[in-house]
Formats: C-alpha cells, structure tokens, sequence
C-alpha cells in the first residue's frame, strides 16, 4: 500500500512538453530519498488543462503542479513527499487562497465541469487493465453478458437519449437496432477514431487516457446487434493513441475480456486497428469503412446505410471514441441517469478541446444545455490581453462561427443548427478582435479543398471555386456581386455534394456571410481589412510627430523599404514594403500604425 501517488499527465500535450523526463526525475529521486515503497509515481491521460502542462497532481493532497520542469523535482520530493510541506510556487494559482489550498474542482475550470466519458483521464494509468478494472471497467460488460438481452441493451441505449458523438448526432440506440435488424452471417462494429478537425483533440485524449473504455463499450455494441469482430480506425498521426490501445487489447485478451467464450456466456467478439493515413474524407462512415477494406477512402452513396451494408459489405454499426466512452457508465448506472444530463432533446455530457484565443487551452466535458458564455468566460478564463471575444468556431471546418452577440446560446445539437453552425466532434475556437472572418472562413475552405477526396464535382470543383473567390476578396479585388454568387453556390453544394464533407462545407463561409457581413463589405467596398490580417489590404504608416529616428525600423526591414536620416522622421516606401510587421515590432515609440 503506497501513502502518497505521484500522477504525471502522459498525454500528447504534456509529452510534448518534456513529462517523460519528469518521470524519470521523480523516479529518481524518489529511490535516492528511500521511499519507492511509499510513493508511486503514474502516467496518466490528459487532466484537462493543457494550458498549464506539464501537470502534476499529488495524492492524497490533490496538491496540482502547473508548469513542472525536472529541476522542480527534486524540490517537490525533498518537501512535499519528504518534509509534508506542499510547494506552493508551483502550486496552479487558482488552487491557492491566501494560507488555504482548495481543491480542483473548487476552481473556475474544473466546477463546471461534469466528466462522463473524461472520467478516467488523468485518473488511472492507461497501459495497467487492472487499474481500469479497479474504477468498475468491464463490470458492464460483465452485466451485459450475465443479465441482459441484446434488445435489452439496445433499449438501455434508447432511454438515455445518448446521441453520436462524432457530428450528425444520430442516435445511438436506433443506429444499433438497425444493425440489429439486418440479417446476415457476420456483422461489423467500427470505431471512428480518425480525428481530423483543425483543433480538435478529445478523441485522441480519450484513446490515450482510458482505451479500454472504447473497448469495452465496443463489445457491449458487439453482442448488442450480433457482431463478432470490431475494427478501430484511428489516425496514424497519434503514436501515443496508438501505443496503448494496442497495450489494451493486448492485455483484454490475455485476461479474456476479447476473444472467444467472454465470460463464460459463449460470446465472442475481438477487435483490430487500422491506420489510417491523416485523410479528412476518412472520417465519413462510408469513407472510413472503404479504407477498412483497403481502398481509396472514399464516400458511397447512401442508402443502403451501412447498417444495412456497411464494412465488407455486411450490417455494420459506426459510433466515434466519445460516444462509445459514455457507454458502460449508462448500462451501470442506467439510462436514467445520462438521461437527467442536458436537454430535453441532448442528454449527457459534451467534451470540447477548447483552443485558440483563450486563457485555458484544454479539454472541458460539461452537461449539454452549458453556455458558451459558461465555457469561454468561466471555464476558459476568457480572452487574453484584454480584447474581446468576437467569435467563436463549433464543429472544425464543418461548422459555423458563432458571433458574440449570440454568446449566451446554450450549446447542444438543435441550438447550434438553427444558429448556423453544428456540433461537429467537439472542437472549440475562440477568435478575438483581431481575427478576420474572412479570413477564417478562407482558412477553413483551404481545408475542405485539399481534404476533398474528388469524387464529387459539388464537394471536388464547388469548393474550389468558392476558395478562389474568398482568396479574390482577400486580395481587394472582389465584387458585392461575388457575395450573392458565394452564397448560392454554398447552397448548391450543400444540396448537392455526395457526403458529408462537402454537404458542410460552405458553413464556415455561410455563417460568416451571415453575421459579418459587414467585414466582406468592407473588404469589397473600402478595400480595407477592418481586423488588419489580409496583407493586399493592409498599409504601414510612420507618423511623423512620433518618429525619432532611431533608424532601427530601416535596420529591421528585410527588404530596405524605409528610408530616413538619423533623428529624422523616416518613411515607408509602400511599392517595396512586404508588410511583414517586422518595423512595428520593433517600434519603442508607437510611431508605425497598420491599416
């Protein structure tokens, strides 16, 4: 029995950011000091805020270190492990009140918070099964197999109301009894692992802090509609993901929680990974399953869903690792239970990566029906620098930008349609005033082009052309005729393209249109790029009452555009200026203005 458990985020982020050598370190000196009998040192998931990585969180404490570098370690050790005294300089500041230390979840990041399918981020080590199994892993399945029907299942699954995690929000329980309908001799389950969104991690996180929850939850959805083999297809771009679903299988199956006669009930059912190779398009149902079968990944046209005929040709269910990590706590605590979470119409818990212009960059699960004032202003901590929150992108390249007059919207599936945007996988972007959305809504459709797989000519020329417009307009050169041609052809495209990558599309593009169109007129009538980011748009000024003529914006500038004598105010050659911002940057006296 260990005193005292050393918890070390292992999650991409931290590792990122040197956590392994914080392991070894502690490790370390934890044996020179003589109490690797009493400590324990574990590699966790992902605790949330990846903001303040590298994390360490000590037990029984809870004392939460922010920033930990190896040479804090042997300090931590000597105190805190050795002496009991916690080291507060490197305690995370919201966790410090005067003499008191508070708890996590007394902080603005972590009270909000309701975590269902994080619940065992951070918590347990990812690469021990008996760690899992010590928090009631595989006790559902255990009950499924022992207690339950496959209609009773698939009737648990239709009570909570749990929706797909992965964009569509189709429901998990009718997507299961379809499966369960079709009649054929093999049957598929596949989990969607291929995260791809610009921004979006949760997935990835899931994977890497508590894989056997996916596995689990993918047998249950195996003996739910009669499959025996499942295929998880997870992004080759995610090592860690990886390396220790690949440790969780392994470790199922030796303890024969995969494979044949689980539990004695005379259910088989195994599962196997396949790479894919960083494809957008990949994260499509039937696009996903044609790369199962080692093809190009491309859409098929729908119907027959692949319920019906999906993987190989045979009934197949398809849910993302988000969906499938609520699933054994539902069938533990019951449907009830999820069901009382959210809304009336989104049950449950919601994971968002919450990135760009925001304090705390993170992972936040919060229940359905949370505001994006609650998420951005509380939970992230809102904008930095002091500039205001303009906008906010749900739902990656599919999705829509939500503006701040609209902040107090409660965020689940029907909300963000009828505002213009989706849900999508969960990917959160905060922009601030100095965001062009234009320029945004460019970003996105750059995406949606190059991640087009061709093989329709709405997703494969529409987009295309859409680009090229958005690009025109950036460059100053654009038409208000070219707004009206913008929004029609997004309609076309949504109506036309063959799935869902090209049917979504448009919405960065049509969203923006909607509420800031202001910003396209500007572009188009003034020519001017009101947030000072479309470079053809924007001109560098010194102002002569507040150049000194220092000289050092003339030795900064790489291609010799401002001329001038010492002490005397110097100009900018506006033919040559590349508008790099390096002579603003370096400014002492605010003499140089862009606009």
């Amino acid at each position: 029995m260990y005193r005292s458990h050393v918890l070390v985020c292992g999650g991409t982020g931290c590792t990122s950011s040197g956590s392994a050598k914080i392991i070894e370190a502690f490790e370390d000196e934890i044996r020179q000091v003589g109490l690797e009998n009493e400590v324990k040192v574990v590699r966790t998931g992902c605790f949330g805020l990846c903001a303040l990585g590298p994390v360490v969180i000590i037990y029984p404490e809870g004392s939460f270190y922010s920033r930990v570098n190896p040479d804090d370690v042997k300090e931590i050790v000597d105190e805190h492990l050795l002496k009991g005294r916690i080291v507060k300089r490197l305690l995370y500041t919201e966790t410090v009140e005067e003499d008191t230390v508070k708890s996590l979840n007394e902080t603005d990041f972590y009270k909000k918070q309701m975590r269902v399918a994080l619940r065992n981020c951070g918590v347990i080590n990812p690469e021990d099964i008996n760690e899992y199994i010590a928090y009631d892993g595989y006790q559902a399945l255990g009950k499924v197999l022992t207690e339950m029907t496959p209609d009773d299942v698939i009737d648990v699954m239709k009570r909570s109301g749990l929706r797909g995690r992965g964009g569509a929000g189709f429901p998990t329980g009718l997507k299961w009894s379809f499966a369960k309908a079709s009649v054929d001799d093999q049957k598929y389950v596949c989990c969607n692992a291929d995260e791809g969104d610009p921004g979006a991690f949760m997935d990835r996180s899931v994977l890497e802090g508590d894989p056997h929850a996916v596995l689990e939850a993918m047998a249950i959805a195996g003996y739910a509609i009669g499959a025996n083999q499942g295929y998880i297809y997870v992004r080759a771009e995610y090592p860690i993901a990886v390396k220790r679903l690949e440790i969780a299988i392994g470790q199922a199956r030796e303890m024969g929680l995969l494979g044949k006669d689980i539990f004695g009930s005379g259910f088989d059912f195994d599962i196997e990974l396949r790479l894919g190779a960083g494809a957008f398009v990949c994260g499509e149902e039937t696009a996903l399953m044609t790369s199962i079968e080692g093809h190009r990944g491309e859409p098929r046209p729908r119907p027959p869903f692949p319920a019906v005929k999906g993987l190989f040709g045979k009934p197949s269910v398809l849910n993302n690792v988000e969906t499938y990590a609520n699933i054994p706590q539902i069938i533990l605590k019951g449907p009830e239970w999820f069901a009382s979470m959210g809304t009336e119409k989104s049950k449950g818990t919601k994971v968002f990566a919450l990135g760009g212009k925001i304090h705390n960059t993170g992972l936040v699960e919060v229940p359905m029906g949370t505001t994006l004032r609650e998420i951005v202003e509380e939970i992230g901590g809102g904008v930095p620098n002091g500039k205001k929150f303009k906008a906010a992108q749900t739902g990656g390249p599919s999705g829509g930008c939500i503006p701040a007059s609209l902040i107090d919207t409660e965020i689940d599936y029907d909300n963000l349609i009828a505002i213009g945007s989706m849900m999508g996988s969960g990917g959160l972007i905060v922009m601030d005033e100095d965001n062009c959305m234009v320029d945004i809504a460019k970003f996105f459709l750059e995406f949606t082009v190059d991640e087009s797989c061709g093989k329709c000519t709405p997703c494969r020329v529409g987009t295309k052309r859409l680009y090229e417009m958005l690009d025109k307009i950036t460059q100053g050169r654009g038409t208000l005729e070219d707004l009206d041609k913008m929004e029609a052809l997004c309609h076309y495209i949504k109506e036309n393209a063959l799935c869902g990558l090209g049917q979504t599309a448009p919405n960065p593009v049509l969203s923006t249109l909607r509420y800031f169109r202001d910003e396209y007129e500007a572009h188009v009538v003034q020519k001017t790029c009101p947030a000072g980011v479309c470079k053809k748009l924007v001109s560098y000024t010194i102002l002569a009452d507040k150049c000194r003529g220092c000289t050092l914006c003339a030795r900064q500038c790489p291609v010799n555009a401002i001329s001038g004598t010492v002490k005397n105010p110097h100009v900018i050659d506006k033919e040559k200026c590349i508008k790099c911002g390096a002579c603003i940057e370096k400014c002492k006296f605010g003499a140089i203005i862009k606009k």
